[in-house]
């Protein structure tokens, strides 16, 4: 049995996604985790440590590199 696909709904801005600074619309980690994946494009806010990024993705402990800077 295929599995439906999810209703999409409107988003919220400040809930679902903000604006930075350049005027790019940012999803929210609230966002993701609804979602309920890594869509491997390397989102700002990914709750997923970036699993789905090519070359990225779960460090080992002690690489020193920071997730946001």
């Amino acid at each position: 049995m295929q599995e439906k696909p999810k209703k999409k709904r409107k988003l919220i801005e400040g809930e679902d996604f903000y604006y930075n600074e350049r005027g790019f619309m940012v999803l929210t980690a609230k966002y993701h985790l609804e979602n309920g994946r890594c869509c491997g494009n390397e989102c700002v806010n990914c709750p997923y440590d970036h699993v789905n990024v090519p070359g990225k993705g779960r460090r080992e402990k002690g690489e020193g590199e920071r997730k946001y800077s």
